[in-house]
Formats: C-alpha cells, sequence, structure tokens
C-alpha cells in the first residue's frame, strides 16, 4: 500500500477533513500509543497503520478497500 492510497482510505471513511484529525490524535495502543501520522512518520508501513486504525475504529470490513476504478455502479 503507498503511502496516497492510506490517505485516499482515511478521507473515504472519515471525510477529508476529518481524516487528518484522527491520523493526528487518534493513540493507537498496537502502535505503542503513537497516532498514525506519528506511525507513518516513524516509518511504520502504511498498510500496517490503515489495519490498526480499521481495528481500532471498526472500520467495517466493506471500507478496508478503495473502490475499483474498472467497476462501474
Amino acid at each position: 500500500m503507498r503511502l496516497s492510497e492510506f490517505w485516499a482510505l482515511m478521507e473515504q471513511e472519515f471525510g477529508a477533513g476529518y481524516a487528518t484529525i484522527v491520523a493526528g490524535t487518534h493513540s493507537l495502543a498496537v502502535l505503542g500509543g503513537r497516532t498514525p501520522s506519528q506511525a507513518l512518520e516513524e516509518g511504520e508501513p502504511p498498510r500496517t497503520v490503515w489495519r490498526a486504525v480499521c481495528a481500532d475504529l471498526d472500520v467495517p470490513p466493506e471500507h478496508h478497500y478503495l473502490p475499483d476504478p474498472k467497476r462501474r455502479a
């Protein structure tokens, strides 16, 4: 997962404005009490951080991935 995908998923789940607030303020025990932003800055892989966010904030499984751009609704 690229960092841009991480942020796209955060924005998809929490909204453009709130995603940065969640990333900067919500501490995750599984990441040693760091916020998502801190974990990313310290080199934690984006996928690991996203999975931690999903688990801690009960993100529904159907929201764990970006929509397939080839698939039309």
